[in-house]
């Protein structure tokens, strides 16, 4: 029998990491940091248009989650990824739903017929 692509006694973790990477505010600051190598709070927050606070909490989140590295340089606070996988598994989810037939993201009002991948 072929070992499973995830294991059982890590399903929860890996649910638990999806569930994290599931923000689309969350999306929005990995997607920046992709192209830049670090950056601080405030060159982040005009990066996404959002406000301080909003940025701020899911920068921490993401930093709890072992997702960004954090350093403080002096009163900045300056975030990297921390995770060299998101590179990956975001190319191969964004090129799924590129390949989609129809070309429609997901929840544009196409039926989703439950008979598997696309």
């Amino acid at each position: 029998m072929a070992m499973p692509v995830i294991r059982p006694e890590l399903i929860d973790r890996v649910a638990h990491r999806f569930r994290v990477l599931s923000d689309p505010a969350r999306l929005r600051l990995i997607t920046v940091l992709m192209d830049d190598t670090e950056l601080c709070v405030t060159e982040l927050m005009a990066r996404v248009g959002q406000p301080q606070a909003s940025v701020s909490k899911h920068l921490q989140i993401m930093a709890r989650e072992g997702i960004l590295n954090r350093r403080k340089d002096g009163l900045r606070v300056f975030y990297s990824l921390a995770d060299p996988t998101l590179h990956g598994v975001c190319r191969l989810v964004v090129d799924q739903v590129m390949d989609d037939s129809t070309g429609e993201a997901p929840g544009t009002g196409r039926e989703d017929t439950g008979n598997g991948p696309r």
